[in-house]
C-alpha cells in the first residue's frame, strides 16, 4: 500500500476538524474525495503534507509503510508525497526555471542520484512544458506572480512531473479553471499518471465537482462529510453526487 490513513484526527485552534478519517491508495491507484465545503478535504491534505497549523490528535499516517506524521514536510517530499495547492503562493524573484531546478535535485540528491545536468534539466522540462502546452517563455517568469488561476495550475501540474514522485495529493487541481484548462490539466494529471517505464503515479484527487472526473476516471470514489469518510463507491458515484447532492450521502 502507498498511503495508508488510518483513524486520523486533526484539530485546528481547539476545533476538531478530521474525527477518525480512514483511507488507503495502491500502487497507480487514483482514488477521489468529493465533499461538499468544511468537510475536511483541504485539512486532510495540508496534514499529510505536514503543514504546522493541523494538529494530530490520534491516528496515522504511513507512506509505503513508513509513519510520516513526525517528519517535516520536506522530509515527506523526499520520500515521494507531493501536494498540489489549492491556492498555490507567489514567489517574486524565483524564476519558475530556478525553483524547480533547485526542487528537483534536492529530491534526487535525496534518493542518492547525482545532481542533473543544466543541459539535461533544461531538456526535460521542455518537454514536460510541451505536454502540458505551455509556452517555454513561461519558466522564466517568477513562480506564481501575476499568473491566472490556469497557468497557476499549469506550473502545479508541471512540478509533478518533474518531481517525480510516488503519491500526489491534488487538492482542487481543477478550481476556477475553464473547459479549455481543465482538459489541459487532466491531460497533464494522465500523462505524470502514466510514468515512465510502467511506473505509475498513485493520485489522491480533492474535487469539488464531477467534471474533472470525466477527464482523469477514478478507480474509486470517496465521500467526505463533517471530518469523516461517510460513502465509497466507484466512478458512477460522481454522477450521482451531481444529480443529487450531498444531502443523502
Amino acid at each position: 500500500m502507498k498511503l495508508a490513513v488510518t483513524d486520523l484526527a486533526v484539530n485546528v485552534e481547539d476545533k476538531d476538524i478530521l474525527k477518525g478519517v480512514t483511507l488507503s491508495l495502491g500502487e497507480g491507484e487514483v482514488v477521489a474525495i468529493m465533499g461538499p465545503n468544511g468537510s475536511g478535504k483541504s485539512t486532510l491534505a495540508n496534514t499529510l503534507m505536514g503543514h504546522p497549523k493541523y494538529m494530530v490528535a490520534g491516528g496515522s499516517v504511513t507512506l509505503d509503510g513508513e509513519d510520516i506524521l513526525g517528519l517535516s514536510p520536506d522530509e515527506r517530499a523526499k520520500r515521494g508525497l507531493f501536494l498540489s495547492f489549492q491556492y498555490p503562493s507567489e514567489i517574486p524573484g524565483v524564476t519558475l526555471f530556478n525553483f524547480l531546478r533547485t526542487a528537483v535535485n534536492a529530491v534526487r540528491e535525496a534518493r542518492d542520484r547525482p545532481r542533473m545536468r543544466l543541459f539535461d534539466f533544461t531538456k526535460l522540462l521542455e518537454e514536460k512544458m510541451r505536454l502540458l502546452k505551455m509556452d517555454p517563455a513561461f519558466k522564466e517568469r517568477y513562480l506564481n506572480e501575476g499568473f491566472s488561476g490556469g497557468e497557476k495550475k499549469r506550473a502545479e501540474i508541471l512540478q509533478l512531473a518533474m518531481l517525480d514522485p510516488s503519491v500526489a495529493v491534488l487538492d482542487e487541481t481543477d478550481s476556477g479553471l475553464d473547459i479549455d484548462a481543465l482538459k489541459t490539466v487532466a491531460d497533464g494529471i494522465n500523462a505524470v499518471k502514466a510514468g515512465e517505464g510502467g511506473r505509475g503515479k498513485s493520485i489522491l484527487l480533492i474535487t469539488h465537482y464531477q467534471r474533472i472526473l470525466d477527464y482523469v476516471t477514478p478507480d474509486r470514489i470517496l465521500v467526505m462529510k463533517d471530518g469523516r469518510i461517510v460513502k465509497e463507491g466507484g466512478p458512477e458515484l460522481a454522477h450521482a453526487l451531481e444529480r443529487e447532492g450531498y444531502g443523502e450521502a
